[in-house]
């Protein structure tokens, strides 16, 4: 038989009216596999169990009682030869579906009020379940949003320290331009000043060369002019104080030489019994020499030995008694830059 035939004999075998050899075709059918076959004869089983109660009741007659009751104590039937009876199929209409799906004990039905409380305790149980949940997740994400917070609040510190480190730095660098600049504009005019007096110091050799004669390469003068040229010499620039604004004179030392050159232009002359001292101070005033200008002079060249010169910091010039004197008394004329 084909697959669609045996399709069409399910509800036939559902209802019990398939003959032996249909229903054994169909029950092999049914146990080779076939899907749709089962889920059909599942479905007509279902309809077939619901057609008792579609029936009308119909009331017996009244003689089925005595008829009933007469039938307990029957007569003896004499044995006779039973007849050939037809082998029994192997499962009776009806008995495949129980084969297929075996019956299920019913339960037993629950009393109402216990069951509602087993309900509420579920629910109970479920929803505590779900609020300590949320309440554990809660917590945990309050937890880290409260470190994610001290994190931001530590770094944002970090950031402004930072920042004020930076600020502190720029200031600090911004003030080192300024002293950069300050210094390189001094250096500039210190080397103007020293140009500007080596040519007064030229001219001024020049002029004594006029009037004193012609002179030897070894004078001061040359020497001082010699040592102008040397970039490893030491110079300091002295300015004239109130006393002598015009005044002005520059300071040289060499150190192989342990010599002191100083060179002072418009400088009042003298008066009586007065001389210039030269002062070179570190820790005190030390005297280094004295010079006299007089009448008509307006430059003038002192030339020492001095020892330990290079430890000296500041130098002046002050008008001090004939023969000096072994501290500054009297009024500077001639003050270097500090």
């Amino acid at each position: 038989m084909t697959h669609e035939a045996l399709e069409e004999s399910v509800p036939l075998y559902a209802a019990g009216a398939l003959d032996r050899v249909e229903r054994q075709a169909l029950e092999a059918h049914l146990l080779s596999g076939c899907a749709s076959c089962h889920s059909a004869l599942k479905d007509y089983q279902s309809v077939a169990a619901l057609l008792p109660l579609g029936l009308s009741p119909t009331k017996p007659p009244r003689s089925l009682k005595s008829t009933i009751m007469a039938g307990r104590n029957p007569a003896p039937i004499p044995a006779t030869a039973a007849p050939n009876e037809p082998a029994r199929p192997s499962l009776e209409p009806g008995e495949w579906m129980n084969h297929l799906f075996p019956p299920v004990a019913p339960a037993q039905s629950l009393s109402l009020p216990w069951a509602f409380g087993v309900a509420t305790l579920l629910i109970v149980a479920v929803s505590g379940y779900l609020a300590w949940n949320f309440a554990t997740q809660r917590s945990i994400d309050t937890s880290n949003i409260q470190q994610l917070e001290a994190s931001l609040q530590e770094k944002s510190a970090r950031l402004a320290g930072v920042l004020r480190e930076v600020g502190d730095q720029a200031k600090a660098l911004a003030e080192l331009r300024n002293e950069l600049q300050q210094r390189t504009n001094e250096a500039t005019e210190a080397k103007q000043q020293l140009a500007q007096r080596e040519a007064e110091l030229e001219e001024t050799r020049i002029q004594l060369s006029q009037q004193g004669g012609a002179r030897t390469v070894g004078t001061p003068q040359d020497e001082l002019a010699t040592l102008l040229r040397i970039p490893n010499v030491k110079a300091v620039s002295l300015t004239g104080s109130e006393m002598a604004n015009r005044a002005a004179g520059f300071l040289l030392y060499d150190a192989r030489t342990q010599k002191v050159w100083l060179y002072s232009v418009n400088l009042p002359e003298c008066p009586a019994g007065t001389t210039y001292q030269l002062w070179a101070i570190h820790d005190k005033p030390i005297s280094i020499g004295t010079f006299h200008l007089d009448t008509g002079e307006t430059a003038h060249l002192l030339v020492k030995k001095v020892l330990g010169f290079a430890d000296a910091k500041t130098f002046a010039v002050s008008l001090e008694p004939s023969g000096g004197s072994l501290q500054p008394t009297g009024p500077m004329y001639l003050l270097s830059r500090s």
